[in-house]
């Protein structure tokens, strides 16, 4: 009975930041509201990994939507600049011919994937630590090519959560974007406990 409440209080807290995730997005009318959404749901996740289960989330939802919106949405032009900008060559490579074609794709490819764990990574350092916009970029970009371990095992994470969505396409307005986004979470907070306990030794 136990385990059961224990289920289902997990699954209504997943689902609620889901779809509050969801719903925030859509008030930015996507492209303004997916990076203070995703920003707030990282914020709920945060707590979580911290064992503060009890903190509300629809109130710690909303005000940091709008408290980070202007903020998060400069970062966010930022990784869509060079989004697009890797996409465009990704496209233009594809339809060359050759060896240096070739190379280019492969080239453009491994920036892509650095691209989106560096993108991965901002998320949990925007919600932990207080940094410039320029420090968020720098850091993200840090954390994505630092670590093979933890890169390792944050993918591994991501492709079986993908794996399960694929395969019940269903769970995805209710747990497409908590899931991934508290397996990130978890990882990179583990990461950057270790970071802080090796400062403080060698301070």
């Amino acid at each position: 009975m136990k385990l059961f409440q224990i289920v289902s209080e997990w699954l209504l807290r997943l689902i609620w930041t889901n779809l509050l995730w969801i719903g925030f997005t859509l008030l930015g009318l996507g492209i303004f509201g997916i990076m203070p959404a995703t920003v707030a749901m990282f914020t709920i996740v945060r707590r979580w990994t911290m064992k503060d289960f009890d903190a509300p989330i629809w109130s710690t939802f909303k005000t940091t939507y709008f408290k980070e919106w202007k903020k998060s949405n400069l970062v966010g032009v930022i990784f869509a600049l060079i989004g697009i900008f890797l996409f465009l060559d990704l496209s233009f490579s594809e339809q060359m011919t050759g060896f240096f074609s070739l190379f280019l794709y492969v080239f453009f490819l491994v920036l892509s994937i650095i691209y989106f764990l560096t993108l991965a990574f901002f998320f949990p350092l925007y919600v932990q630590y207080t940094f410039s916009i320029k420090e968020y970029v720098k850091q993200s970009l840090f954390h994505a090519i630092a670590s093979i371990k933890d890169i390792i095992i944050l993918l591994l994470g991501l492709t079986l959560i993908g794996f399960l969505l694929t395969k019940v396409p269903g769970l995805i307005p209710f747990l497409g974007g908590v899931l991934p986004s508290y397996w990130i979470m978890t990882i990179c907070m583990k990461r950057f406990r270790k970071m802080e306990k090796n400062t403080v030794i060698k301070e």
